[in-house]
């Protein structure tokens, strides 16, 4: 394909797979799905789903940031958590973030996650 381009950022977790932090495609961001790594350690975020969702969207920024995108760029957020239950505090995290003209989302519990983690957080950015 034309015109991908792979976007890394040290300071985000590197990928366990085959696959990228993120697909830059024209003026399209695709985001890989984020867990809460950190990526100077190495280690999972163990701890409430508020510490969880604090790393997986500084995760998520410092991607947006390699690509020269930022959180505002993003225009599709998909969450999958492992309990709808955390809704509420996952929201409160997610709002800081989002402040104003917050993306279009899709919430899902799921039956488990890589590692055993708490929620999983991917996006797609625009920016022209």
């Amino acid at each position: 394909m034309s015109g991908k381009e792979v976007i890394f950022s040290p300071k985000a977790p590197k990928p366990i797979g085959p696959y990228s932090q993120a697909i830059k495609v024209g003026p399209f961001l695709f985001g890989s799905g984020q867990i809460p790594i950190n990526p100077e350690t190495g280690e999972i975020v163990r701890g409430s789903i508020k510490e969880q969702t604090e790393r997986v969207m500084e995760n998520i920024k410092a991607v947006l940031d390699a690509a020269g995108y930022s959180l505002e760029n993003v225009v599709s957020v998909f969450v999958f958590l492992s309990n709808l239950e955390y809704f509420k505090d996952f929201n409160e995290i997610y709002g800081r973030y989002f402040r104003e003209k917050p993306p279009a989302r899709t919430t899902v519990q799921v039956a488990r996650l890589p590692k055993d983690v708490l929620l999983e957080v991917s996006f797609i950015a625009y920016k022209e």
